[in-house]
């Protein structure tokens, strides 16, 4: 009996998968997650472009049902489509690792126009055809929740909640805020007034680890790592290498990182897309981490992402081999 016990003991080490030490599975993991993803892409910010690329090379792990284009400057829904042309070229290389690469007329299909102006002062105007696409997904037969990573405005997200408050009880909102929240302070004032009991992630300084801090070493710095491991890798390589200044910002890309490695249920567990504290008095609300000790430079929380650099920025690197 105790030879037997010890047996099971292990094989139940050897067994368990080596990101066991303190962070959950994710989709790397093996879990599948419903995605939308909101985006200011060709707006103001290029780092936009570079989280498409990231988001694109890890897209055979989701199954994603929108990319809204929510811009509160130039961007449209064209400038998704420019993406998804670029990852059309790969795309023969990518289908060759995984058969679970959608398809570039599927990411057509799915590719959105949300408010192209922030939303008057009481927070919300018209339904666009991002924020009409946002309830029907979140209306679909799916037991799962609805993962809305919103990189740029939210004001497609405060729509959709006005137009039917219902879908709260599916979807999960994962806000890049700072920058974009000040392009469209009155609909997120909507959100926090009107739908306290919203399921948010309110990253307002967090993200800004995924380039700010961490091991800046050689290949890992942000240009070294564009010009070792992105530049000539495929189409997708050469369309992320100019941009940024030839470095890395992806300053959207922990609301993926999130769901990749971590326990996406639990914001206040550790993951590549940080670790966050709850909000006082609300249920389902999370902040950046306000311990002294989590701050890169005055940023708070972003070592909680900086701290797993060289694991989010090795595995980018074998995504990308997959352009060569």
């Amino acid at each position: 009996m105790v030879k037997s016990w010890f047996a099971l003991c292990v094989l139940i080490v050897l067994l368990r998968p080596p990101f066991a030490s303190g962070l959950g599975r994710g989709a790397l993991g093996g879990e599948r997650y419903r995605v939308v993803v909101s985006t200011d892409i060709g707006g103001g910010d290029e780092d936009d472009i570079q989280s498409m690329v990231h988001y694109l090379l890890y897209a055979d792990l989701f199954d994603t049902e929108g990319l809204i284009s929510s811009p509160p400057q130039k961007g449209r829904a064209a400038d998704i489509h420019k993406a998804i042309n670029v990852y059309e070229k790969d795309y023969p290389k990518l289908k060759a690792f995984s058969e679970k690469y959608p398809t570039p007329e599927y990411l057509r299909l799915i590719t959105k126009q949300g408010a192209t102006d922030p939303a008057p002062e009481k927070g919300y105007s018209k339904a666009t055809e991002g924020s009409e696409w946002l309830i029907r997904c979140a209306h679909k037969p799916d037991p799962r929740p609805l993962y809305v990573l919103v990189w740029g405005s939210i004001t497609d997200v405060a729509q959709a909640l006005h137009d039917d408050p219902s879908i709260k009880a599916k979807i999960r909102v994962h806000f890049i805020a700072s920058w974009n929240q000040r392009q469209d302070e009155h609909s997120f004032r909507y959100i926090d007034e009107h739908h306290p009991d919203l399921w948010m992630i309110h990253d307002d300084t967090t993200f800004r680890g995924w380039y700010m801090g961490g091991d800046q070493a050689a290949d890992l710095s942000n240009r070294g790592f564009v010009q070792t491991h992105i530049k000539g890798h495929g189409a997708l390589g050469d369309y992320f290498t100019p941009l940024v200044g030839g470095q890395i910002k992806m300053g959207d890309t922990p609301t993926v990182a999130w769901l990749l490695r971590g326990t996406p249920d639990d914001p206040t567990q550790e993951s590549w897309g940080g670790q966050f504290a709850k909000a006082p008095g609300r249920p389902n609300w999370w902040t950046d981490n306000p311990d002294p000790a989590l701050k890169e430079a005055d940023r708070p929380g972003a070592k909680t992402i900086n701290k797993w650099r060289t694991d989010y920025l090795r595995d980018f690197q074998k995504r990308m081999d997959r352009c060569k």
